[in-house]
C-alpha cells in the first residue's frame, strides 16, 4: 500500500514563500563559516524576550522552527532498528507495507548485503516481537573502538556481546549481531515514511549514555571532577584525588574527560537517592542551555520520574528521593523512572535542580525559576496544554520507555513515542514544531557503518583487556581538539529522525551528523553563538538538508499504539484558547513544595498542593481572557488506513 496522505502535501504558499525569501545564504550559516569558538552571542547578551515562540532580537529564528522538541532516547545502533528497512517480514507483529516511492538508497544490512555474508563470528538474525526483551551488551568508551577493528567492524562479538543472560531476559549466542524489523519497531518505520531518516547519524564519540546526553548539550566531555557524594547537592565538594570510574586522564587539578557513567553531583536522587558511597561526577563548562538562558529562550529538560516520590523536606542535608517512583515494562519488571545520569544539566551547577523541585506554575515553565529548566514530564503536558511549550524542549522517557536493553524494549519505547509525538502533533504548536528523535549511544549493538575518527586520542592506560584505552584508529587520528584526551570520535552509528512540518517526507538523508549537530541547530536557529573549548558544535554538521522550508508538508499523522498509521491528514486549524493558569504548583514561600507520588506518568496532572509542608489550602484562581477570531469554516476528512 503506497503512504497514506501523500496528497495533503503541498507548496507552502504565502508562509513558504516568505520563508524562502528569508532563508538566504546566511540562514543557519550552513554556506558560510561557523561562528568563531567562544564568540558571543549575536546581537549582545541580551537577545530580546523569546517567551515559547523563540524570537530574538534580530526579528525571530533562522528558520520557521519556532519548537523543537528532541526526544533523547537510549542505546540503539541504526542497524538494530533499520538493518532491513523499508522491508519487514510481516511474519508476525503489526503489518508494515511501503510506499511504493521509498528511496531505495539507505546503507543498512540488506543493502550492503551483510545479512547472509558478515566478517562477524555470528550472523545477524531477526528478532520478534515476543523477543522484545533482551540483556544489555557492552558499550563502553574502548570496547566499541575495538569492535570497530579500525573500520572492519568484524569484532562485536569479542568486544561487545553479553554473553548469557539472566532474569528472564532473550539472549543467544551473538545477540549482538541481532536486528528488529517493521514488524517490531513499526512506528519509527511509519515516521520514516511520513518525514526524514538519517542514515549517517553518529556518537560524537564513543562511549556510554552520559557522555553521548553530555555531548547533546555541550560538545564537550572533558571537564569532569570528582565530587563526595557525602558532601550534599547545592555545594558538593571535589575529591582529594580524582575517581578513575569518574575521570578519565586527568590533570594535575583532578580534572578530566568523562567516558563512563557517573552519577551527577547536583541531583538528591544520585547514588540511589544518597543512600550509596560512589563517588559522583560535576561538569564545568557551558552547556546550550546557558547560550539560551543569555539569549532569553525560553527551554527545559523534561524527564520521567523527576518529580521525587519524596520530596526535599527544606532541611540541610537531606534530600528528596526518587526511588519510590517506579512503572512495570513489558517483561513485568518494576523499574525506577528516574536514572540520574541520563539527566546532562544536572551535573553543572547552573542548568541543576538538585532538590527536583516543581515549577510554581505551568507559566514559569521553561522560564527562571525555581525549577531552574528542570522538570518533570507531566510539566511537558501541561505546557502542551496551556500553549506555553518552551522554544527548546530536550525529552527523555522514563527508564522503563526509554529502550535501553536490560530493563526496557522497543515496545515499551514504541509506546513512549507514540504518545508524545501524537500529544504534539494535536497541539496548536504543531505547525511550527519540529521533533528530532536521536539517540544517546548504541549499546553496543552491531551496526556495520564506520565513521573515521576525526577526533584522536592516545590514552595508553590498560582497559579491561590489558590493551590500550584507545584503539588504534583513534591514536592514528587528527590530534585531540584543545589537547583534550579520551573524546576519540565520532562514534558508533544510531537512527536520526526529524519528525516536522517543514521536514522532508520519506526522505532519506546521508549527510553525516552527529549527536551535536543537534547543538548546531538550536544555536543557529536562535542565534547563540558557539559554545567554545573545544566543542564538537563547531565539526559538526547542520541538520538542514533534513528540511525543506520553502516547501512545507504540513502534515499531522497519528498513530496507533501498535505503530500503525491512524490518519493523515492537513493540520487542524488550532481553537482559540484560554489564558494559562498561572497558579502556583506548590508552596509560593521559601521552602520548596513537595509532590505525593503519581502512579500514572502519562495522565497526572501538574501537581498543585504540597504536602508535609503545613500548607493547609493553595488557593487555585483561574483568570483568562479569550480571544477568538472567526474563520470560514473547512472540513478534512483526516485519511485513515490499516496496517501500515
Amino acid at each position: 500500500m503506497g503512504r497514506a496522505g501523500k496528497a495533503a502535501r503541498r507548496p507552502g504558499g504565502r508562509r513558504g514563500a516568505r520563508w524562502a525569501a528569508l532563508l538566504g545564504a546566511a540562514a543557519l550559516g550552513v554556506c558560510g563559516a561557523a561562528a568563531p569558538a567562544g564568540a558571543a552571542p549575536a546581537g549582545g547578551g541580551h537577545g530580546g524576550h523569546t517567551g515559547h515562540g523563540g524570537h530574538s532580537a534580530h526579528g525571530g529564528t533562522a528558520t520557521p522552527v519556532k519548537h523543537l522538541v528532541v526526544i533523547f532516547d537510549e542505546n540503539i545502533s541504526f542497524d538494530h532498528y533499520f538493518a532491513t528497512y523499508p522491508e519487514a517480514a510481516n511474519t508476525d507483529g503489526t503489518t508494515f507495507t511501503p510506499a511504493e516511492d521509498t528511496p531505495k538508497d539507505i546503507d543498512n544490512l540488506r543493502t550492503a548485503g551483510l545479512l547472509t555474508k558478515n566478517p562477524n563470528q555470528y550472523r545477524p538474525k531477526r528478532l520478534t516481537p515476543d523477543q522484545a526483551m533482551t540483556c544489555d551488551q557492552k558499550h563502553d568508551y574502548s570496547p566499541e573502538q575495538y569492535a570497530y577493528h579500525g573500520g572492519r567492524a568484524d569484532r562485536f562479538v569479542e568486544n561487545t556481546d553479553s554473553g548469557k543472560c539472566s532474569g528472564g531476559l532473550f539472549g543467544e549466542p551473538g545477540l549482538v549481531m541481532d536486528y528488529y524489523d517493521g514488524n517490531t519497531v513499526t512506528a519509527l518505520w511509519n515516521y520514516a515514511q511520513h518525514y526524514a531518516l538519517g542514515d549517517r547519524s553518529f556518537s560524537s564519540t564513543y562511549g556510554p549514555s552520559t557522555p553521548g546526553a553530555i555531548n547533546l548539550v555541550s560538545g564537550q566531555t572533558h571537564g569532569i571532577v570528582t565530587i563526595d557524594p557525602a558532601s550534599g547537592t547545592e555545594h558538593p565538594r571535589q575529591t582529594d584525588k580524582p575517581d578513575p570510574g569518574v575521570v578519565s586522564s586527568p590533570d594535575a587539578k583532578g580534572v578530566g574527560t568523562m567516558t563512563a557513567d557517573p552519577d551527577p553531583a547536583y541531583d538528591d536522587c544520585s547514588d540511589k537517592d544518597h543512600t550509596g558511597k560512589n563517588n559522583l561526577g560535576e561538569m564545568t563548562g557551558r552547556t546550550i542551555g546557558d547560550l539560551l538562558n543569555a539569549r532569553h529562550v525560553t527551554w527545559g529538560w523534561f524527564q520521567g520520574g523527576f518529580r521525587p516520590g519524596t520530596a526535599w523536606d527544606g532541611k540541610k542535608g537531606h534530600y528528596a528521593q526518587c526511588a519510590s517512583v517506579t512503572h512495570t515494562n513489558a517483561g513485568g519488571q518494576a523499574v525506577e523512572d528516574y536514572s540520574p545520569h541520563h539527566n546532562p544539566f544536572a551535573y553543572y551547577r547552573s542548568t541543576a535542580n538538585p532538590h527536583h523541585l516543581a515549577p510554581r506554575g505551568v507559566t514559569e515553565i521553561g522560564h527562571a525559576g525555581r525549577a531552574n529548566h528542570n522538570y518533570d514530564l507531566t510539566d511537558l503536558h501541561a505546557a502542551l496544554k496551556a500553549r506555553t511549550l518552551p522554544a527548546v524542549s530536550f525529552v527523555k522517557a522514563p527508564a522503563y520507555q526509554d529502550a535501553h536493553a536490560g530493563y526496557s524494549s522497543p515496545t515499551d519505547e514504541q509506546h513512549f513515542l507514540i504518545d508524545e509525538i501524537n500529544r504534539i502533533q494535536k497541539s496548536a504548536q504543531w505547525k511550527d514544531t519540529a521533533i528530532v528523535v536521536a539517540y544517546d549511544d548504541s549499546d553496543g549493538w552491531y551496526d556495520h557503518a564506520y565513521a573515521k575518527p576525526q577526533n584522536g586520542s592516545e590514552d595508553g592506560t590498560p582497559n579491561d583487556n590489558g590493551r590500550p584505552t584507545d584503539a588504534a584508529a583513534c591514536r592514528a587520528a587528527p590530534p585531540a581538539a584543545g589537547g583534550y584526551a579520551d573524546r576519540c570520535g565520532p562514534g558508533p552509528r544510531q537512527p536520526l529522525l526529524v519528525i516536522s512540518p517543514y521536514s522532508k517526507v520519506n526522505h532519506i538523508d546521508h549527510t553525516p551528523t552527529e549527536q551535536t549537530s543537534i547543538t548546531k541547530f538550536i544555536e543557529d536557529n536562535w542565534h547563540t553563538g558557539r559554545l567554545g573549548d573545544a566543542s564538537f558544535d563547531t565539526r559538526a554538521n547542520p541538520l538542514t538538508s533534513m528540511f525543506d522550508f520553502t516547501h512545507p508538508n504540513n502534515k499531522q499523522v497519528l498513530l496507533r499504539p501498535d505503530g500503525s498509521v491512524a490518519s493523515v491528514g492537513p493540520i487542524p486549524r488550532p481553537r482559540p484558547a484560554a489564558a494559562p493558569n498561572t497558579a502556583s504548583t506548590g508552596n509560593a514561600g521559601t521552602a520548596p513544595n513537595t509532590i505525593s507520588p503519581h502512579a500514572d506518568q502519562s495522565s497526572s496532572p501538574l501537581p498543585l498542593l504540597p504536602t508535609g509542608l503545613g500548607a493547609a489550602a493553595l488557593a487555585v484562581g483561574v483568570g483568562s481572557t479569550v480571544y477568538a477570531v472567526r474563520r470560514r469554516s473547512r472540513t478534512h476528512k483526516p485519511v485513515t488506513h490499516g496496517g501500515r
